[in-house]
């Protein structure tokens, strides 16, 4: 899909049975008001990440039905003529808000609100959806394994472990939250995030020799490259990437095996040798755990793959959109009045809603308030909703590395328990209520 391509069939079906019913009730143009938010957070998760604003954005300027995409929904059938004059015509006109991209939240959050008539409104659920639960399932993993990783710099290397577009994405969440690279070239061309890369095993075993393979690579990438030392027998490869490198070698990856016993016989070696300064990069089917087990490690920088575009266990965050206010009137006039679904194990809270997040004296957060209207300012409540399209108009897109800082201000002001990996619960609980009455 190319970046200007229209986004519209990224849909589901019932999104457009649903507008031809409502048209033809007469429903289509009531004012709504539509909520995403999470109803729980993943298992031992003590918050979670969102990520996929900046794509939701620019999938909603997309969001246009174009002569291929009205062709093709006239020969599958279903969808009468009024139906797709209306699509012909569909701009997206109404107004959005949502938590900033890199920001925390919590179950309950409402971490995007989409306001207009039901028509326009409910067809963006698949593709808000669809962004979001994909991208802050990843972000939400990467969060957890910048923190066990305690500062040391992560590339994120998961290309081949899933869909090609999912990759792009996955590597944009993970710098995101605070990973140094990607292996991605399409992401670090999309989004302008560093690339890394050196070989692979292939490329050592395709010379004849190991000592071939490391002189050619650094003859190609230069001293300060980083050679792969487990192919064969790690002290003698290790012994020989100082031979040819010297010891300004820039570093040496460990792939297998105990990783960490095997990062603390090469970091020996390597100061043994004279080369010091030589980096030792640690990677294979790591996930935060597995990370946090290596803290005490040598290890200077950690590769991460599968674990990370797999959202380490939870591949969505099960995030949903859910209908919350309409207008009492058919044509749009009129209150706005709550609306919740009842569904036992699924139920709703109606009525439009305002966040924010209450900070101690210390300026750590202890609680996020959930608001029926939206609150007055007050020196230690930090609101979480801003504006993202007014009038149909993206007035919220900012550059990633905005996004980035918000990230790390976010973690920061979080209590300790952020860095619990096990047993976790939400680090701070969602308060339906004014906090002046708390």
């Amino acid at each position: 899909m190319t970046d200007d391509a229209s986004s519209a069939l990224l849909t589901d079906r019932y999104e457009l049975t649903m507008l031809q019913g409502a048209l033809q009730s007469g429903a289509a143009n009531r004012r709504t008001v539509f909520e995403m938010f999470a109803r729980r957070l993943p298992e031992n998760r003590g918050y979670g990440v969102v990520a996929g604003t900046g794509r939701f954005l620019d999938a909603l300027e997309r969001f246009r039905f174009d002569s291929a995409a009205l062709d093709y929904l006239a020969d599958a059938g279903g969808l009468d003529d009024a139906t797709l004059q209306w699509l012909a015509d569909y701009r997206f006109s109404g107004d959005v808000w949502g938590y900033g991209e890199g920001d925390c939240y919590f179950p309950g959050s409402p971490i995007l609100v989409v306001e207009g008539t039901f028509a326009e409104s409910v067809l963006l659920e698949t593709i808000a959806l669809s962004i979001y639960n994909h991208d802050s399932a990843i972000a939400s993993a990467a969060s957890r394994m910048t923190l066990a990783a305690g500062g040391r710099p992560m590339i994120e290397m998961g290309s081949r472990r899933t869909h090609e577009m999912s990759a792009v994405a996955a590597a944009r969440a993970a710098y995101l939250t605070g990973f140094a690279s990607t292996s991605n070239l399409e992401a670090g061309r999309r989004f302008g995030i560093p690339t890394a890369g050196t070989s692979a095993h292939a490329f050592v075993l395709v010379h004849d020799t190991e000592r071939e393979a490391f002189e050619a690579q650094l003859r190609a990438l230069g001293g300060d490259t980083t050679l792969l030392v487990d192919t064969f027998d790690v002290e003698e490869a290790v012994r020989t990437a100082v031979e040819l490198g010297g010891s300004r070698l820039g570093g040496v990856r460990v792939d297998s095996g105990d990783l960490s016993k095997t990062a603390f016989r090469v970091r020996e070696q390597l100061d043994g040798l004279g080369a010091a300064d030589t980096r030792v990069i640690v990677t294979g089917d790591l996930d935060e755990h597995a990370i946090q087990a290596l803290a005490v490690a040598p290890a200077d920088g950690y590769g991460v793959g599968t674990a990370l575009v797999t959202g380490s266990g939870a591949p969505t965050a099960s995030l949903v959109y859910k209908l919350v206010a309409r207008s009492t009137g058919a044509s749009g006039g009129g209150e706005l009045m709550p609306v919740a679904k009842r569904s036992v194990g699924k139920p709703s809270r109606g009525g439009r809603k305002w966040a924010s997040r209450r900070l101690d004296a210390a300026g750590t957060a202890d609680a996020e308030f959930v608001h029926e209207k939206e609150p007055r300012q007050e020196p230690r409540l930090r609101p979480l909703l801003r504006r993202l399209v007014a009038g149909g108009e993206v007035v919220g897109r900012e550059p990633l590395e905005e996004a980035r800082e918000r990230h790390t201000r976010a973690i920061a002001e979080l209590p300790e328990t952020v860095h619990r990996m096990h047993r976790a619960e939400p680090v701070i609980p969602t308060r339906f209520e004014d906090p002046a009455q708390v």
